[in-house]
């Protein structure tokens, strides 16, 4: 008997088994802290991270409607049309009429937001780097790779 309450005294005595965190909540953890750092990063400049995001979108695919930049930069229609209005005045995005469709808009990168871009380029590839630093570069691809295998099975 007295070896039994030791046992059990003993197995409640230790912590009880945590289960890792979900690969969701993790995948947010890293998402808030690049943010994060990516805000401080170009804080100098003026801009936040979601207006740097949607100009390095803009930097790929040049001349996209903002349906196609709110969805390209994860951003609401209503967070686009702000974050559109605001690039535009600073003088960084311009806007015309898609020759295609002349009731569509095209946004369109400015000189000054290239020069911007070119002068975040390297200190965001440093971030990048930083935070893939612990892993090989196979591991890197691995993770490029499954990243976005993810993205496009909930796209």
């Amino acid at each position: 008997m007295a070896g039994t309450q030791t046992t059990q005294a003993a197995t409640s005595a230790r912590p009880p088994h945590k289960a890792p965190p979900s690969l969701l909540y993790m995948v947010k953890q890293v998402e808030l802290v690049v943010r994060s750092r990516l805000d401080e990063l170009v804080k100098p400049s003026g801009i936040t991270a979601l207006q740097y995001t949607a100009l390095t979108v803009l930097e790929r695919h040049d001349g996209l409607s903002a349906a196609q930049l709110a969805r390209d930069s994860f951003v609401t229609a209503q967070s686009i049309a702000d974050l559109v209005r605001s690039l535009e005045s600073r003088g960084l995005i311009r806007r015309e009429r898609n020759p295609r469709n002349r009731r569509e808009l095209m946004i369109l990168l400015t000189d000054d937001a290239r020069a911007l871009l070119e002068q975040y380029a390297q200190p965001v590839r440093e971030l990048e780097e930083r935070m893939v630093r612990e892993l090989t570069a196979h591991q890197t691809e691995q993770f490029r790779t499954a990243l976005s295998t993810a993205w496009q099975a909930l796209s």
